[in-house]
């Protein structure tokens, strides 16, 4: 079970020189800050921390969540299916101008309303199978280490302080830019606050301590009243829990800038170890119907709506059908293809129970192929390309009622394996009485060549949540 408290974490600083070969002639993945796929080569044996920034809880969390937080959910699984040891870090954002402005508008303390979402956003992940993560941190619980990272900073030089607030110097900072290829902001860049102060030293001066204004939450430090900036909390977090260099960091794509820029720059001046992380990782853009989703352009979609039309199952191959680092087009269509793949695979999986025949069918070459294209930077769309194949070969033995019992067996555990990572299969339903003897009753009538009666009784069967499918070896329930 994720803990949603603060401490627990061993704190650990290493350098990256000590790097073991374990697993990384294997494992490729693509890292953002050199632009190239790496060997997965862990700090510490094979240990692996993994940070990802999680949502700032002032509404319910949306698709393009989903996407990100899936995404990481299969790496984290699959790592562990390895024999990665992975501590799973992430944040939750608490308290920010957002949170402070919806509080205002909904009547509520910042803290109640964080609190609410927070639990919403946690339902939210469960509904989607998403239970990989070891640990919450939530970004009040680490104000200590804020105070004392902006502290260091300004000690250092890297850090000064103006009428309101705390503030980063870029200039003192030259590798700034070096993750994402740039300095300045985008269309598409998550900006949480801004920082606009008119006398900062450079435009792109983070803040890192905002001085309270009057009404809003605030913690007291050296510099008065006040409350963190946006990056200062993340760096906090994995500073107290994974030390000053850790293994991946990963995330949406739009936070690459300035969020993730501003988070290097923070800890490697604090500590003078670079890199901060060893693989950085970020998925790609989710858009709804080939525009970016938003409010505005009424195309803002929630989890919770996307479960109202879709089960996790579906929602889950949907994001897996293209590979994390891609974008993502969630349209009607899509899921609807997405939704019909599924049950293809699940009709095949259901099938494998049944089965009595006599003829082998090996798995290995199969096993070999998927597991090349998840060692391949987590290449999801080739794992099930190489499923796909191995439902149609073996199906052509199921339909004559060929394939063996050993076979099945070994298929099914294989399918149980994979699917402790996609989480996209049910559990096959025992058919209740009453549906098995409308089934009879329609064969019956296919036999007696009344397809209206058969037809009928099929939109019955159909009616009570169940679908009964003809095959070679006769016909087939299963739960809708």
């Amino acid at each position: 079970m994720a803990e949603w408290l603060c401490g627990g974490l061993q704190n650990r600083s290493r350098e990256f020189d000590s790097l073991s070969p374990l697993h990384g002639d294997r494992m490729k993945v693509f890292n953002t800050l050199t632009r190239k796929k790496e060997e997965l080569i862990p700090i510490n044996g094979n240990k692996i921390n993994l940070f990802v920034c999680g949502p700032t809880v002032y509404d319910n969390s949306h698709i393009g969540h989903a996407r990100t937080y899936v995404s990481f959910d299969v790496v984290v699984k699959y790592l562990r299916s390895k024999g990665f040891d992975v501590t799973y870090l992430q944040n939750i954002t608490d308290i920010d101008d957002k949170i402070i402005i919806r509080a205002k508008e909904s009547g509520k303390k910042p803290s109640e309303l964080a609190k609410e979402f927070a639990e919403k956003y946690f339902e939210d992940m469960k509904k989607l199978g998403v239970d990989s993560v070891n640990k919450y941190a939530f970004a009040t619980h680490y104000m200590k280490e804020i105070i004392e990272q902006v502290r260091s900073l300004l000690e250092k030089g890297f850090a000064y302080e103006i009428e309101d607030g705390i503030y980063f110097d870029l200039s003192k900072f030259k590798e700034y830019g070096e993750l994402s290829g740039r300095k300045a902001l985008e269309s598409e860049d998550a900006v949480s606050r801004i920082d606009d102060s008119v006398n900062k030293r450079n435009k792109g001066d983070f803040c890192l301590w905002k001085k309270s204004k009057l009404g809003e939450p605030s913690w007291d430090s050296p510099w008065g009243k006040g409350r963190p900036g946006w990056h200062i909390e993340d760096t906090a977090i994995t500073g107290k829990e994974f030390g000053p260099q850790y293994d991946i960091h990963g995330g949406a794509r739009d936070l690459m800038f300035p969020h993730h820029e501003a988070e290097i720059a923070q800890m490697e001046s604090i500590s003078g170890k670079k890199p901060m992380v060893r693989y950085w990782m970020h998925s790609g853009f989710l858009n709804v119907d080939n525009q970016k989703m938003s409010k505005s352009l009424g195309n803002f979609i929630t989890i919770r709506q996307a479960l109202e039309k879709y089960d996790s199952q579906t929602l889950r191959f949907f994001f897996i059908s293209t590979h994390y680092k891609s974008p993502i087009n969630y349209t009607k269509e899509s899921l609807e293809v997405s939704k019909k793949s599924l049950e293809r695979i699940q009709i095949f999986v259901d099938s494998l129970k049944d089965v009595d025949g006599k003829e082998m069918f090996s798995i290995q070459g199969f096993k070999k192929r998927f597991e090349e294209a998840m060692d391949d930077d987590f290449n999801t769309p080739n794992a099930l390309a190489a499923i796909f194949d191995l439902v149609r070969d073996a199906n052509r033995l199921i339909s004559k009622g060929l394939l063996s019992k050993k076979s099945a067996e070994e298929m099914l555990g294989e399918f149980k394996r994979i699917d402790k990572m996609f989480s996209i299969l049910k559990e096959k339903k025992e058919t209740p009485e009453e549906i098995k003897k409308m089934v009879k009753e329609r064969e019956e009538a296919r036999k007696n060549k009344d397809f209206k009666k058969a037809d009928e009784i099929r939109e019955k069967i159909k009616s009570k949540g169940w679908v009964v499918e003809d095959s070679d070896s006769g016909p087939k329930t299963r739960k809708k």
